[in-house]
């Protein structure tokens, strides 16, 4: 999936209506979704994405979820989305809530993928971490790099991540290649750097309570 993509849908037949589910996701959740329900065989489970690049602009996410919910909820038994929070304020847990949908329980992904209460246990020692997940570290340039000036005014470096003192990797798969890539974005920021494998959290205990 590419920074530009602006919808992404995965489904094995026509939505049927009686005992379908759609996710309506993050776009940088895509590859994960998708691997959990091949993996789960969660063939009840319909997938459209969102631009991952939304999180560029919270106060977006709330009215593009509603709009996907309008389009597609007369062909669905039940429509849960896959954001957390995501730096809505709160605003997208009331549009669900609203709307009578389900979403992920956290406030970021970096939270339910780590778990949300080991992630809220740490909080207080890790407020100068800055997390990347597997997404994050394929798309590092397009999602932190560039779009924060790092590219052309590298003296930014110090503005925006001065008071951070390490990168923590959350890895979702174990991939050499990635891991290297995370350590090399670690470097160009010039902060330590630490792996730590989540897997996908409660990400998959919150897709497998969907059934049919």
């Amino acid at each position: 999936m590419t920074p530009n993509d602006q919808t992404l849908t995965e489904s094995g037949l026509p939505p049927t209506g009686t005992g379908r589910v759609l996710l309506i996701a993050c776009g940088a959740l895509a590859h994960e979704i998708l691997t959990l329900k091949r993996a789960n065989r969660w063939d009840h489970l319909d997938l459209q994405c969102l631009p991952a690049n939304l999180h560029l602009w919270p106060d977006r996410i709330p009215p593009a979820v509603a709009a996907a919910v309008a389009q597609h909820r007369a062909h669905y038994a039940q429509i849960f989305v896959v954001y957390a929070d995501c730096g809505t304020g709160g605003q997208l847990q009331t549009l669900c809530d609203d709307l009578g949908v389900g979403m992920v329980a956290g406030p970021h992904c970096y939270s339910f993928f780590e778990g949300n209460d080991v992630f809220a246990a740490n909080a207080e020692t890790e407020f100068t971490a800055f997390y990347l997940t597997d997404f994050l570290v394929r798309q590092f340039d397009a999602f932190v790099w560039k779009p924060m000036g790092l590219d052309r005014h590298p003296q930014l470096r110090d503005m925006y991540f001065g008071n951070y003192t390490k990168l923590v990797y959350q890895a979702q798969t174990n991939d050499p290649a990635l891991d290297a890539k995370a350590a090399d974005c670690a470097a160009r920021l010039g902060l330590a750097y630490e792996r730590r494998f989540t897997g996908y959290g409660d990400l998959t205990p919150a897709l497998s309570a969907l059934k049919p």
